[in-house]
């Protein structure tokens, strides 16, 4: 570890010597694995491992980044001290030839040095357990899926990361990370009556990722939820799809999480509401004379932003700006009062400090403003009594596939399955179905939210952003929840 803090050191130093006014330097390590079961079959097994050094300055009121690999066998510390300045002298040239043709100059915002160690509690760990340990779990998961001739399909998945990071910065800070996580889920598809349907658990697109370890994925308990997810599918191919028309619409969390992301999460970046996404994925509708005064929801509507949360993908000691991570509303009792800042944006609004939402996908990415943890907070009503309550509505599941404008206003969702609601009682299954609304109004609708005995953390693994486009990884925390008078489209 004492290699990796003088490696960084060095770029910092020499970015210093070499005019910058401020310098940090990020040595990282990633190691992932990826294995898929298709049809009882090894679908792909993947494990790669990189390791590198990032520098960034500023010089002249701009930005300079630079990177490169570092290979870590005996007798490399000499060459890596070396490259260390010459990434150091690259990432200031290029700050230098921006400082001649920029508009506005980057002031950072302060931020105390630290010197820290922060790891995600992890009982087992994924990359120590022998391989045969997942394929077994792998195994179990695909047989409880087997049964039904109409299936077509049946994956089961793994996923683990893992993160070091050494951090030094000219303000001080000396920061060492290490960062684990698991993913699991299942899915299968099912093909009759000219329809194709599919159903995964616990969500959509590889199932549920949690910060921690192979625990992680054996708490899902994955083989028990096969045999309903296959007749689900099945059923999915005879069902007649959702009638279009307004009702009340409840949403389960594996969906009502990707609502939060969509919406809520990117609406709140505060890079986006200033117009530095355009490009790629869009600005917000959430602009900063807003802040403290956009009606975003109705008064029981509270989401939180939360770094120190446990289990959440977003969950750590420090941002990639130094800045320790912490919890504030985003918005509270409907109202929008909170963006996600880093070091950088932070005095976009008058903020004297950043929320430390500074994130790169690694040592090779210089980082950039990311949304973190984002939950709604629950409320007084049990599912069993909320479906009660509901005299026309569907109950939805599972995201399939969505749209979203460049604003996060304008949306549309459809869900794998969708169940009918009838004066109270669940009814009919219902197939792909498909609700539209806008943000403010979406979430104005919003008259119950289960309470905390329902509520589950949800990780998405794959949040695209930035140009060149980096992925991050954040969690999303809800309950069921009702929202009202919600358009239905097929």
């Amino acid at each position: 570890m004492v290699h990796e803090f003088e490696t960084a050191q060095a770029a910092v130093d020499s970015a210093l010597s070499a005019g910058a006014s401020y310098a940090d330097a990020r040595v990282g390590r990633i190691t992932r694995e990826e294995l898929c079961l298709r049809n009882g079959q090894m679908g792909s097994a993947d494990a790669l491992e990189d390791c590198g050094l990032g520098v960034r300055v500023l010089f002249g009121g701009a930005s300079g980044f630079a990177a490169a690999p570092l290979a870590w066998r005996a007798g490399e510390r000499p060459a890596s001290e070396r490259l260390a300045r010459s990434l150091a002298a690259r990432a200031v040239e290029v700050a230098r030839s921006l400082a001649r043709v920029r508009r506005a100059p980057i002031e950072l915002a302060p931020n105390a040095a630290v010197r820290a160690e922060y790891a995600t509690p992890c009982a087992i760990d994924p990359f120590e357990l022998p391989l045969q340990e997942k394929i077994e779990l792998l195994r179990a998961a695909d047989a409880s899926l087997a049964g039904a001739s109409e299936t077509v399909v049946r994956e089961a998945n793994l996923s683990f990361r893992r993160s070091e990071q050494w951090l030094a910065s000219s303000d001080g800070a000396r920061v060492y990370q290490h960062l684990v996580r698991t993913g699991a889920g299942l899915s299968t598809t099912a093909a009759a009556h000219g329809e194709v349907q599919r159903r995964s658990f616990p969500a959509s697109f590889g199932g549920n990722y949690q910060a921690g370890g192979f625990e992680r994925a054996l708490a899902l308990d994955l083989p028990s939820h096969g045999p309903r997810l296959r007749d689900e599918s099945v059923a999915l191919c005879a069902a007649e799809p959702c009638p279009a028309g307004r009702r009340s619409l409840i949403l389960l969390g594996s969906q009502l999480m990707l609502q939060i992301h969509e919406s809520v999460g990117h609406a709140s970046e505060l890079d986006r509401a200033c117009g530095h996404e355009v490009d790629l994925a869009g600005s917000s509708f959430a602009m900063p004379e807003a802040l403290g005064r956009l009606r975003f929801g109705s008064p029981i509507v509270n989401l939180v932003a939360d770094s120190t949360m446990a289990g959440g993908l977003d969950t750590r000691g420090f941002d990639d700006d130094g800045v320790r991570s912490q919890r504030w509303h985003v918005v509270r009792d409907g109202v929008f009062v909170g963006y996600h800042t880093t070091r950088e944006w932070s005095a976009r609004i008058g903020e004297a400090q950043s929320r430390g939402c500074a994130r790169a996908e690694s040592w090779f990415h210089p980082p950039i403003l990311r949304i973190t943890n984002l939950s709604l907070e629950p409320g007084d009503w049990t599912l069993e009594r909320l479906i009660a309550d509901t005299e026309d509505g569907v109950l939805c599941d599972t995201s399939k596939m969505w749209s979203i404008d460049q604003r996060r206003l304008n949306f549309q969702f459809t869900t794998e399955i969708g169940y009918e609601i009838k004066d109270g009682k669940l009814g009919r299954v219902l197939r792909d179905p498909t609700y539209q609304d806008s943000t403010p109004r979406f979430w104005g609708a919003c008259d119950a939210i289960c309470d905390a005995t329902h509520t589950e953390l949800w990780g998405i693994s794959n949040c695209g952003k930035g140009n060149p486009i980096q992925l991050a990884e954040m969690s999303h925390g809800a309950s069921p929840a009702r929202f009202q008078g919600v358009a239905f489209v097929r």
